[in-house]
């Protein structure tokens, strides 16, 4: 008994129709009615598949993680595909015959883990645990060359890996390490703060000290310009007394000249002057003395010779028996004192 029935494949799903081993038909959204007696159906799946993986694996010192992470990738060629692997649809046409489809995922997520894998291995623990970023370079690198996914039609769209985590008992024994980096960080910055307050002080202190140090310079400096200051007063003071010395001992000199000078001027005067009156009183000597009296009288003023006169009455007096004076004489003599 023959029995008809129809197939519809999504805008998604690549079918191939076979009947009696020859393809009649292909392509994506395909629709069609078929014997299943004669006929066989191949459904490969254009969309974008996701494969996630999670990998256990070793490090070079021994240490054992886990990468996480997913690959995304599509079929380009389902016609390769379909040719290496059975993506044949079961009677019912919704199931596989083969588990092929199934492996599709495998196939690539075994080809990351054999590259994650070399990677891992040749990195210490603390490397790998932050190799997330350079694992996902050179995934990127080893899939777009890998070339049994390009005999399977399959282009890698992207790849990620979302974690890499040690075992619980090497986390934690890597926490206790950070938390002890961490504490003696924390005491290095205690201890930096402090080594920081103390070279501050010792600059602020050094600073002190050489303000100090410079005013003392200063006021040793000033006190040195003040002494020479006043070494050069007082040498200028007794240079200045030295020369008021040397003026007074030349005006002594000098004086002492001008009166030797002056002593001898008046001995050659009083020589003159005694050779004068000797010489006076030689010729005095030689003269009556009848003739010096007269030369004497001829000196004198009427007043003086009155005075005589009176005198010479006085001391005659003896010898005078009379003597009249009249009163014109004294009213001259008075006029002549008035």
């Amino acid at each position: 008994m023959f029995s008809i029935k129809y197939y519809k494949a999504d805008a998604s799903t690549y079918a191939v129709k076979t009947v009696n081993g020859k393809v009649k038909a292909k392509g994506k959204g395909l629709s069609f009615f078929y014997n299943p007696a004669t006929t066989s159906i191949a459904a490969l799946p254009m969309n974008v598949q996701e494969a996630p993986f999670i990998f256990k694996l070793q490090t070079a010192d021994f240490q054992q993680v886990s990468v996480q992470g997913q690959v995304s990738f599509r079929l380009v060629d389902a016609d390769k595909t379909a040719s290496l692997m059975n993506f044949t649809l079961a009677k019912d046409g919704a199931s596989f015959v083969s588990e092929d489809p199934m492996r599709l995922n495998e196939r690539v997520v075994r080809i990351v883990q054999v590259a994650v894998q070399v990677t891992i291995q040749k990195a210490g623990l603390r490397e790998a645990l932050l190799a997330s970023e350079s694992l996902v370079g050179m995934l990127e690198q080893v899939l777009a060359a890998a070339p049994s996914l390009a005999s399977l039609g399959i282009e890698v769209l992207s790849v990620s890996i979302s974690n890499i985590a040690a075992t619980p008992e090497t986390t934690k024994a890597l926490e206790a390490v950070a938390r002890e980096e961490i504490l003696k960080k924390s005491d290095d910055a205690i201890y930096g703060r402090r080594k920081a307050a103390v070279e501050q002080e010792r600059t602020i202190r050094e600073a002190e000290l050489e303000t100090e140090l410079s005013v003392q310079n200063k006021q040793q400096e000033m006190e040195e310009r003040r002494v020479e200051n006043e070494r050069t007063l007082l040498a200028q003071q007794s240079q200045m007394e030295k020369e008021r010395i040397q003026s007074e001992i030349e005006q002594e000199q000098q004086r002492s000249e001008f009166v030797e000078t002056k002593a001898s001027n008046s001995r050659v005067e009083a020589d003159a002057e005694k050779y004068r009156i000797a010489s006076r009183m030689n010729a005095f000597k030689e003269l009556p003395v009848e003739n010096l009296k007269a030369m004497a009288l001829a000196q004198m003023d009427p007043e003086q010779l009155m005075a005589m006169a009176f005198e010479s009455l006085a001391q005659n007096a003896g010898k005078i028996n009379e003597l009249t004076i009249t009163p014109d004489l004294f009213s001259k003599m008075v006029k002549a004192n008035g």
